[in-house]
């Protein structure tokens, strides 16, 4: 189970997807070549040899990187599954690299540096589901 963060290029003072126009386009992120520079410069560590499904290993943590086959890319989703909070300053630091906000699909808000109000609610979620499961129960 993962915690899924769609980076997506919006306007720096949007406090809600909500507050956008109907008829918002969003420019792209980019080319892939350019998103992918990013990427690296942003952390070096980037695994990408699979230019649309990147990885990111971190001492806690994995994040797969949904980048697709579009190019321009128009988003990204990160897929973020481990523990610990030190995989907060990667997202949003993968985020500032990109030009993008951080968007969290399970509460359907904009990530800010308070981002652990929602990690620490998906981490319970995940771990009662995971030890429901173990259990057999529904």
């Amino acid at each position: 189970m993962s915690w899924d963060i769609l980076l997506l290029p919006l306007p720096a003072d949007l406090t809600s997807i909500d507050a956008l126009p109907a008829d918002h386009e969003p420019l792209p992120i980019g080319s892939r070549p350019s998103v992918h520079r990013a990427l690296r410069s942003a952390v070096d560590e980037v695994d990408l040899t699979d230019p649309a499904w990147c990885e990111l290993l971190g001492p806690t943590w994995v994040i797969e990187l949904g980048i697709g086959e579009n190019d321009p890319v128009e988003s990204v989703m990160l897929h973020v599954r481990g523990g610990k909070d030190d995989v907060l300053p990667v997202i949003f630091r993968i985020s500032r690299a990109l030009g993008c906000r951080p968007f969290d699909c399970s509460t359907g808000d904009l990530l800010a540096d308070h981002a652990q109000v929602s990690w620490k609610p998906f981490q319970s979620f995940r771990d009662r589901t995971i030890a429901s499961d173990s259990l057999g129960e529904p």
